[in-house]
């Protein structure tokens, strides 16, 4: 067996999609001799996009493994997925990543995309390099695409490299600290090569721009600059480690992952420059000592295998047959993509998967816990939402288990029944992102599903004061049914809810009847003259008669019926909708676009102010109606660059009329005919 020169560490691949990380996973699986031949994303056949989901569209839709190793030190990559909408796998990922490499396009314009993930490694002090890809392109603009990500990036960008060009083309590269040249090679490692003379003045130009950076932090670099002494290449390399590690500078790289130019490059600094599993358990809050820890950071429930729990093991050793949080696991695995190889001992550092720990989530420790660990991060909030149901009736409790096990693999995924609609709604962050989550209930479950819009809960109310006569009176042979009350009906204010009382006096309705009475009226209530459940509404028992041998509970009952039933439609029934109070966070830049939004959804502006934390954002309030909060989100997205987001929270209920009222009530009564 071979002795490890290193302890393991966790690259994590981000960025918006389209970026190429997938790509690059194959470019680096490929330079690290992992694979021998690139895969395709167009073909299907990579690594990084080993679901069935994944390869039908193209893109990564969940984070994918990949172990590797280089130059003896092990790796594992984490391909993360670039759509917005699967946020959570990437969040997960980052949480046992040692580094991230954010993937950018040398495009000015869509360095926004990544405000989000920037901003999420800064909070939780994630080390992180960027690499610019696609460079190969004539058109690539490295200098305006890294002023344009220093815009978004709270930490200072430290550009590492200067590109080489012939004419508009990229072709070589000059790193900044051991102001050495290469050339890219086609299929083949870059050539070490002599400076161009052409490039010698911008190269000095961007290293002292380099080491300005860096001494910024460091007093003794910053002493040695004043006094015009060139720094030793050993301590530039040492800054640019150390500041990597404490989260403090982004050293930048470019390169071309589908034509392996500046693949060596970037791995060389992830060898050197990247921190060991020890600082990231130090970041994380991992104790010393103790007994073994892990934590999982991605749940699958596999077609074959049953449910896996991925985890990165950050203290002791976990062996094959161990019992685990008090199970034995299944089996201990390796991860390559799709691939799934036995293991017999896990190790710090390492990435592996647990079968079958049913009790155990996403979040969870395994092992010895550390109360001093950091916490998990809380759930992505809902965005959209689809109303679902089995094609075939006999599978709804098969599709509500199935629903649960996607929940437990996606955080981000929410299911309610809703209890004005009864309708199953399944909550996610967007369109696709819940398209995903029923193409997988078809092809890992075998269910067919389908999705649409979930219904608005409406509700009504009245506007006037009505008494009512209800008799109910029935003659059929023996014991008749006899049933005789007298109610006032009154509105209430809004959100005062439904109130019942009583007015009688001297038995005219027995004391036992009156719940009766009551529990008719609720029955109304369910669904009132405008077909939508009642609500702020006072009825009080005023009156009525009762007989002796034909009165009974049922009887008074249906009187109550009767009397909501003629009283109502007199009482001025309106329809009311529910408001929430949504509050939408975007880059200040689409700020005015946010509020065009909301006023074309029938909104109101409360205003808005700079986002607490984040640097050029604002958020703006207001107060929309559910019926316009369908497709929000992907319409926010579409007009900022996929970034844009918003909480909501139910506010108020609200009158409506009008042709859009109208509507809502003869759609209504014609579904309800349609039952």
């Amino acid at each position: 067996m071979t002795t490890r020169s290193t302890q393991p560490r966790v690259a994590a691949l981000v960025g918006p999609f389209a970026s190429g990380k997938t790509t690059l996973l194959e470019a680096l699986l490929l330079a690290t001799e992992t694979i021998h031949r690139k895969g395709s994303v167009a073909e299907g056949n990579c690594i990084g996009d080993a679901s069935q989901e994944a390869r039908q569209r193209g893109m990564s839709t969940e984070v994918c493994v990949a172990a590797s190793s280089y130059l003896g030190d092990p790796w594992t990559f984490l391909d993360c997925p670039g759509s917005i909408e699967f946020q959570q796998e990437t969040y997960n990922a980052l949480m046992v990543a040692d580094v991230a490499l954010v993937v950018v396009e040398p495009e000015p314009a869509r360095a926004v995309m990544v405000a989000p993930i920037l901003k999420f490694l800064d909070q939780h002090a994630v080390p992180h390099v960027i690499f610019i890809n696609k460079v190969e392109s004539g058109q690539a603009r490295l200098r305006e695409t890294l002023e344009a990500l220093q815009l978004v990036s709270e930490r200072p960008l430290l550009l590492r490299e200067l590109p080489i060009r012939e004419g508009e083309q990229i072709v070589g590269f000059v790193d900044l600290v051991s102001e050495r040249a290469w050339r890219y090679r086609e299929g083949e490692r870059s050539e070490l090569v002599k400076l161009p003379e052409s490039a010698l003045s911008e190269e000095q130009t961007a290293r002292q721009e380099m080491l300005e950076h860096l001494a910024d932090l460091n007093d003794h670099l910053l002493e040695e600059l004043l006094s015009d002494i060139t720094p030793p290449t050993d301590e530039v390399y040492e800054n640019v480690s150390k500041d990597l590690a404490d989260d403090l500078i982004v050293p930048v790289f470019f390169g071309s992952a589908s034509h392996d130019h500046g693949i060596s490059r970037l791995l060389k600094c992830l060898r050197h420059d990247v921190p060991g599993l020890d600082l990231s358990r130090t970041r994380l809050g991992v104790e010393d000592g103790g007994g073994p820890l892990a934590q999982v950071f991605k749940t699958v429930h596999a077609a074959h295998t049953g449910k896996l729990s991925y985890a990165r093991v950050w203290r002791g050793e976990f062996v094959e047959g161990q019992q685990v949080n008090g199970i034995r696991p299944s089996a201990l695995l390796t991860v390559l993509g799709g691939t799934l190889n036995k293991l017999h001992k896990a190790e710090p550092g390492d990435i592996v998967a647990f079968g079958r720990l049913d009790p155990v989530n996403t979040g969870d420790r395994l092992g010895s816990p550390d109360s001093a660990m950091e916490a998990w991060p809380t759930p992505l909030p809902p965005l959209f939402s689809l109303a679902v149901h089995a094609d075939k009736k006999q599978d709804d409790v098969k599709l509500t288990g199935a629903l649960h096990k996607l929940i437990e693999e996606d955080a981000s995924l929410s299911l309610n029944q809703s209890t004005d609609t009864g309708e199953l709604v399944l909550w996610g962050q967007g369109e696709i992102h819940l398209q995903v989550a029923l193409e997988k209930l078809r092809n890992r479950f075998g269910l067919a599903v389908t999705g649409h819009r979930p219904q608005v809960p409406y509700k009504e109310t009245i506007r006037k004061s009505v008494s009512e006569h209800g008799r109910h009176k029935r003659q059929s042979g023996g014991h008749g049914q006899f049933g005789d009350i007298f109610v006032d009906i009154e509105p209430q204010p809004r959100g005062a809810g439904f109130e019942f009382s009583d007015k009688i006096v001297g038995g005219v309705v027995p004391r036992q009847y009156i719940p009766s009475v009551a529990e008719g009226v609720e029955e109304y209530l369910r669904q009132g003259p405008l077909g939508f459940p009642v609500v702020d509404i006072k009825v009080t028992l005023t009156s009525g008669s009762y007989h002796t041998v034909d009165s009974s509970d049922m009887a008074f009952k249906t009187a109550a019926r009767i009397a909501m039933t003629d009283g109502m439609p007199k009482c001025d029934p309106v329809l009311l909708e529910p408001i929430l109070s949504v509050e939408i966070a975007v880059p200040n830049e689409y700020t005015s676009k946010a509020q065009r939004i909301i006023s074309g959804r029938r909104g109101q502006i409360l205003g808005y102010e700079a986002k607490d934390g984040w640097k050029g954002w604002d958020a703006v309030a207001a107060y929309l109606p559910q019926a316009e909060m369908s497709d929000l989100i992907v319409e926010l997205r579409s007009l900022t660059m996929g970034v844009g987001t918003f909480s909501w929270r139910f506010d108020h209920l609200q009158e409506i009329t009008g042709r859009g009222a109208d509507k809502v009530v003869e759609d209504r009564r014609a579904a309800l005919a349609a039952q």
